[in-house]
């Protein structure tokens, strides 16, 4: 795979109010000095979902093929993508109990999103002080108060 020099950064977070809940992600993406910020939220949804939807976003956001590094505070994203998805995909998307891998449509939609990129994951621990991450966790709290606003 041929990608565009440089490493984008990709900062990502979700959150929900309840869960579920009234959900947001945030997005923030640093490449070469610039940065570029994005959110947006759901109704009733699970913090889970927001938190694939922000990487999802942020990976759909960039125009050509690059090297990405993933950010995030979700374990659930990291090991279901580094650990968990191609176990799922050899067993006809069902986990190790047998039962229907959750957010299927999501992981799926995050695996088409990655297709393209050469994506290494990183975590970072939640809330402790990594700005660009403490800024991800930003946009999506102020997302759901936007959703939440619009849709009154």
């Amino acid at each position: 795979m041929k990608t565009v020099g440089g490493r984008v950064l990709l900062f990502a977070d979700g959150a929900c109010s309840g869960n579920p809940g009234p959900g947001g992600w945030g997005v923030l993406l640093r490449y070469r000095g610039h940065k570029k910020e994005l959110s947006g939220g759901e109704i009733n949804t699970t913090n889970n979902r927001m938190e694939m939807l922000a990487v999802i976003y942020g990976l759909e956001a960039l125009k050509r093929p690059t090297q990405v590094q993933v950010l995030t505070d979700s374990k659930y994203v990291m090991k279901g993508v580094t650990e968990w998805l191609a176990v799922w995909k050899q067993h006809g998307w069902r986990t190790s109990g047998h039962r229907s891998v959750r957010n299927i449509d999501l992981w799926q939609r995050l695996e088409t999103a990655m297709h393209c990129h050469c994506v290494e994951w990183q975590w970072v621990r939640g809330h402790s002080g990594v700005p660009d991450n403490e800024r991800a966790d930003q946009l999506a709290r102020a997302a759901i108060c936007k959703f939440l606003q619009e849709r009154s």
